[in-house]
């Protein structure tokens, strides 16, 4: 086994590094502003429901740009459409500490336009998580793509599993770093140093990343490895111009399995990322540094699932199943896992540990989830499709994490003003616990077998 490796080459490792370092990055940027919303919301005078309207502004402009990020990566190419990405996204992490300034500009223009008084710190934040998530959106469809170029079918959850536990990292990192900055250096310091560190990246990739056709460090032997069980396309100056319509994409049952797959899943992941500060202290009355070690805690169990996640359809596959049915199979097991923050609430009275512990099991749960649906899309559909049907399913993903956003932020603050918020979180985390049952029966029955998509 080691020898075969050896002959191969694991040149396509290093590429999944760079994924997982962006990916890194990605979340770091993301979970700056849940981190230090409790303080800020305090600061400002913010309501739940304002703290969901400036999150939800994220999810809705991440949303709509993942339509057209595939298309963007598709055109410009994984090495030129990330550099542009992560270019866009660490700018506008930058941009939140100076949101008082932006915001006394956008609330301005706002109020010229007759939209209405806006609040300026409201207007602010709003501004930057906009262009956050603008660039952000470039992140999977580019890294997913990428993993396609380079990995063989078999080894791509894998590889997904692993780039993508760099949200993990990222959302461990941030409770570790992030509290003890804006405490020391102040809130602004914290979005500045964070949001610098996309452009480190930027350099390593700009060296190291090529398309295996054109990548020197490649050797035959793990070129030929990498595509010995799919096709090996090298488009014509011609193919890369053609554009797919996204009514041919939509036509497609496959499409339609993995957009309600992330449309009834992705926002479960971003209500554990951007509430779970607020849970905390609404729940146990804990704030700035006291989140730090549960937060890691949690994020690290994660780690688990992301990587485990990637791993464990190869299970079936060795036993003879293809990729698809394998995966599917294993999304089946995974999506059962959520149910435990059912118990959330209700062993919440023992300890704050409790209902962490639990619903750490549920996010890694979702990091699971995440490596194989993502993986979907490369079994069914040719790689120059890969980025606009990530794109569209990113879009459906993100209209769900607005919706669960908004309906967070107006139910903790009616049940809030009862003097009942636990109500509030019970609700949501009832929503957790089932949206992955939901998605993989409505994607089973879209999509019973393996059936890729072969005349585009």
């Amino acid at each position: 086994m080691i020898e075969t490796k050896k002959a191969i080459g694991n040149y396509r490792w290093t590429i999944c590094g760079l994924l997982f370092f962006a990916t890194t990055v990605n979340y770091l940027d993301r979970q700056v502003l849940s981190l230090l919303a409790p303080s800020l919301s305090e600061e400002f005078g913010w309501t739940n429901s304002d703290y969901a309207n400036i999150t939800a502004v994220f999810q809705f402009i991440y949303a709509i740009s993942m339509l057209f990020a595939g298309r963007i990566i598709d055109k410009l190419g994984t090495k030129w459409g990330y550099i542009l990405a992560i270019t866009i996204w660490s700018l506008g992490a930058i941009m939140h500490a100076y949101s008082l300034q932006v915001g006394t500009v956008f609330s301005n223009v706002l109020a010229w336009v007759g939209i209405g008084a806006v609040p300026v710190s409201i207007a602010g934040f709003m501004l930057s998580r906009a262009v956050l998530g603008f660039g952000e959106s470039g992140n999977f469809p580019a890294a997913i793509k990428a993993t396609a170029e380079y990995f063989p079918k078999k080894q791509r959850s894998l590889a997904t599993g692993i780039f993508n536990s760099g949200s993990n990292v990222g959302a461990i990192l941030a409770p570790l770093t992030v509290p003890w900055i804006a405490v020391n250096w102040g809130w602004e310091t914290a979005f500045i140093l964070v949001g610098a560190i996309g452009f480190i990246w930027i350099f390593f990739w700009f060296i190291f990343y090529e398309t295996p056709e054109k990548q020197k460090r490649l050797s035959q032997a793990e070129f030929d490895y990498i595509h010995h069980d799919s096709e090996i396309v090298v488009e014509s100056p011609k193919e890369k111009e053609e554009k797919i319509a996204w009514t041919k994409l939509l036509s497609y049952k496959q499409t339609w399995a993995f957009v309600f797959g992330k449309f009834m899943t992705d926002g479960i992941w971003w209500f554990f990322l951007f509430w779970l500060p607020k849970y905390l202290e609404a729940q146990f009355n804990m704030k700035g540094t006291d989140i730090v070690f549960p937060l890691a805690v949690l994020y690290s169990m994660t780690m688990v699932g992301s990587i485990g996640g990637g791993w464990f359809p190869m299970y079936f596959i060795n036993k003879g199943y293809n990729p698809y049915d394998g995966r599917m199979k294993a999304m089946l097991v995974i999506a059962l896992f959520p149910l435990v923050v059912l118990l959330a609430q209700p062993l919440g009275y023992i300890s704050f540990w409790i209902p962490v512990l639990l619903i750490g099991v549920g996010a890694s749960a979702h990091q699971a989830w995440s490596a194989n649906i993502f993986t979907t899309v490369s079994d069914m559909f040719p790689k120059k499709a890969i980025g606009s049907i990530i794109g569209i399913g990113g879009m459906a993903g993100g209209i769900g994490g607005v919706l669960v956003s908004k309906m967070g932020g107006y139910l903790f603050d009616y049940y809030d003003g009862l003097g009942h918020i636990q109500t509030g979180y019970t609700i949501m985390f009832v929503l957790c616990a089932v949206s992955y049952l939901i998605a993989w029966a409505v994607m089973k029955i879209l999509v019973p077998k393996y059936s890729p998509i072969t005349d585009l």
